[in-house]
């Protein structure tokens, strides 16, 4: 597996990307809906085993873990897995930013062997060719599901909202190419999955989240970005003075005060091919 989209994506700095703001994104990132959950669930026939790909600090993997025996969750960041929570059922693994299939095999599983694989807001980083094809070799026949899903825009009210629209217009030149799958919902992102039983699409499927933040709390998740990072790395300060000037005037109250935060969650799920049904 290798990390980033194959259009001259330098593969190694994708991964970095995260490694300066690790403690940001374990504090501030968005939980995932038990719905969600709930619903990937109702899909796999059997709950042994799940590998969650690109795992981070684990946020996916801990309500993974409620439902399913086994999780392992491997991320190529040491940085984040070293804030992902220990539990007795979820095993966390560090693996190379282009997984060989020995790797795979090594660090994951056989073929044929898991009856989930979850991307949780990493997808769009991948080079899709080459997870797709590990994701299809390591699935169980014919019933193994991928599900893969992203967060976009937080939301509060009207007036704050078009506060942070602007704000991330004008972050734009700092994201990676990769981010359109994300401002597209997935809807545009290669995806060669069947529907799940009981589905006659593969999504994307909407959900959400809500979360309690603060102003100073929404400011550090929007440093969590890697888009903030990068931006800091070329001199540029994303949240100049005028831009935190402009979020305090919208958010109106004590920046202490929490307001409710919610993030529209757009789910991909499929099941790989069935390998009899295609040789007919």
């Amino acid at each position: 597996m290798k990390l980033g989209n194959s259009e001259g994506i330098d593969h190694r700095r994708m991964a970095d990307l995260f490694l300066k703001q690790a403690k940001q994104y374990w504090k501030t990132r968005p939980g995932y809906p038990q719905q969600l959950f709930d619903f990937i669930a109702s899909k796999t026939p059997c709950h042994d085993f799940v590998w969650d790909v690109g795992t981070g600090s684990g946020q996916a993997a801990v309500s993974l873990a409620s439902m399913y025996k086994s999780v392992m969750g491997t991320d190529t960041s040491k940085n984040q897995l070293e804030f992902a929570p220990k539990i007795p059922n979820v095993r966390y693994k560090c693996t190379s930013p282009n997984i060989s299939m020995f790797e795979l095999e090594e660090k994951i599983g056989i073929e044929s062997s898991v009856d989930l694989v979850t991307v949780a807001s990493a997808l769009h980083w991948f080079d899709h060719d080459a997870f797709y094809s590990q994701v299809k070799w390591i699935l169980k026949k014919p019933n193994g599901v991928f599900a893969a899903w992203c967060y976009t825009d937080p939301k509060i009210d009207d007036e704050f909202d078009r506060v942070f629209k602007k704000f991330y217009v004008e972050s734009k030149p700092y994201w990676e190419k990769a981010r359109g799958f994300v401002d597209d919902k997935y809807s545009s992102i290669k995806f060669p999955f069947d529907p799940v039983d009981g589905c006659d699409h593969t999504g994307p499927f909407e959900f959400e989240t809500k979360q309690m933040m603060n102003l100073d709390g929404f400011f550090m998740y929007i440093r969590s970005w890697s888009a903030y990072q990068t931006a800091k790395d070329k001199g540029v300060e994303l949240l100049s003075d005028r831009v935190i000037e402009e979020f305090r005037n919208a958010w109106k109250e004590d920046t202490n005060v929490e307001k409710c935060v919610t993030y529209p969650i757009y789910l991909r799920i499929g099941k790989a091919e069935d390998t009899v049904k295609q040789a007919i």
